[in-house]
């Protein structure tokens, strides 16, 4: 099986969010062409303490690509811890991020492009709760498939795009191999500790990028090993979709022909909140 290894390493520096003071935004791509992160568009690590007041955030469109959000420390409530959302805008739609009370948030959000034959799918949202994410658990690790698969786990989350979105919690100089197709494309984020990985270290709030092995899905192997107590790191592969986007705003598309039209049916009231799904458009494994 073919071994790989980590290509580069990044590193972004922290800003304020959007929601204002006391909120601490670093994005992992800054910097990056589309054709380096392909498929991934955007990431995000907000980190959020807010003593609430004024509303912030608000109800806000997208289309043309999915919302990987992955709550490392919510609130209980409407935040859950370990939780993971995807939701596939697909054609259009509209969500609420709005905090009016007291939080202390840290989540993780990544833009995942659509493949362009499924660029205009209709919208769809899928949850999964940490307890319901398959696991491994021992006294020197935990790992959480929340989509894709790890040593014979698989998460029930349905995909457009495949993607492996896996969780890592290590004690020190431990050992763990993941497979992967050799055509995806990803890295690692490390959120504590330190990850080496063949000659390379990955650091706290460093990316490490996973080498880039050609177009064929065989199959490849990755290992980590870390370095620190409490090593803490995520893994987000996907299979690239080598086709352009245009990136407006909230929309991606394949023209700006694209983006001016759902602008216009956004203005036109024509895309539903995700609210109003049909039931046939949700899934929450969780109750399943």
């Amino acid at each position: 099986m073919k071994q790989r290894t980590i290509s580069a390493i990044t590193q972004s520096v922290w800003r304020q969010g959007f929601f204002g003071p006391g909120h601490r935004a670093l994005a992992v791509f800054e910097g990056m062409p589309y054709r380096e992160t392909d498929p991934f568009i955007l990431f995000m690590d907000d980190r959020l303490n807010l003593p609430g007041g004024k509303p912030a955030g608000g109800p806000h469109p997208h289309a043309g690509f999915e919302t990987l959000t992955l709550v490392l420390k919510g609130n209980e409530k409407d935040w859950q811890t370990g939780s993971f959302e995807l939701m596939t805008a697909g054609k259009g739609i509209i969500h609420t991020e709005e905090i009016t009370s007291a939080q202390n948030l840290h989540i993780l959000q990544v833009w995942l492009a659509l493949p362009p034959e499924k660029r205009w799918t209709e919208p769809f949202w899928q949850r999964i709760a940490m307890k319901d994410a398959p696991a491994i658990k021992n006294e020197n690790y935990q790992i959480l498939a929340y989509s894709g698969s790890v040593a014979g786990l698989t998460s029930p989350v349905k995909n457009h795009t495949p993607l492996t979105l896996i969780d890592f919690k290590m004690k020190p100089r431990q050992k763990i191999a993941q497979e992967l197709p050799a055509n995806h494309n990803g890295l690692i984020y490390v959120l504590n500790g330190a990850v080496q990985v063949g000659d390379k270290t990955v650091k706290a709030e460093q990316a490490g990028w996973l080498d880039k092995l050609g177009n064929d899905d065989s199959g490849s192997e990755i290992e980590f090993n870390s370095l620190e107590e409490d090593t803490h790191f995520v893994l987000y592969a996907a299979r690239p979709h080598n086709a352009p986007i245009v990136l407006h705003g909230p929309f991606i598309g394949d023209t700006m022909e694209d983006i001016a039209r759902l602008y216009k049916e956004y203005r036109n009231g024509e895309m539903p909140h995700l609210s109003q799904l049909a039931e046939s458009q949700k899934i929450d494994f969780s109750r399943s």
